[in-house]
């Protein structure tokens, strides 16, 4: 199995422009809360919990997350959850609200997904493996993490590994 920093610094390589990492710090979390919201139907309430393939889905996701790394994936389980929370709150609406809401946040993440890799120059990193789709969440996370000095150890690695971050003009093409 791949390491934190193989799966961060592959999906990384594909992210070094500014403007395409701000882009993922809001089209992701739009793409996750619309998936959450998509998969939080069928569903049924036991014990409390709305339980629902979204649910399933998390689970398996945050298994995941937390075998790469317990503080990542700590954090990825408590984000998951609040989408699932934002999720079972559509799913009982009506059914045109509950599609609205969960295919214009897919829409429109997706758009501003695809145009922060304009900026970028490069096709999306899931185009070349499909796992890019479930590193992403975390890309953001870690991404942050670095923003606020934390993990500096896995930042160094991940740089080391796919460069440091520039913005990219047409006249400097780094």
């Amino acid at each position: 199995m791949k390491s934190l920093t193989d799966h961060l610094a592959q999906y990384a390589a594909y992210h070094r422009d500014r403007r395409n990492i701000f882009s993922h710090f809001i089209g992701i979390p739009l793409i996750v809360v619309g998936v959450a919201v998509l998969l939080s139907r069928p569903g049924f309430s036991l014990a409390g919990l709305w339980v629902s393939p979204a649910t399933l889905t998390a689970l398996v996701a945050s298994g995941f997350y937390l075998r790469l790394d317990r503080r990542f994936g700590g954090v990825m389980l408590l984000l998951l959850g609040l989408s699932l929370w934002v999720g079972q709150s559509w799913a009982l609406q009506t059914t045109a609200a509950w599609l609205g809401a969960g295919i214009g946040l897919f829409v429109v993440g997706w758009i501003i997904q695809f145009i922060g890799h304009y900026y970028e120059g490069r096709k999306p990193a899931f185009v070349d493996d499909v796992m890019g789709l479930a590193i992403g969440p975390l890309f953001v996370v870690a991404e942050l993490a670095f923003l606020l000095g934390l993990r500096p150890e896995v930042e160094h690695d991940v740089v080391s590994r796919a460069g440091p971050t520039c913005i990219r003009t047409a006249k400097h093409p780094v």
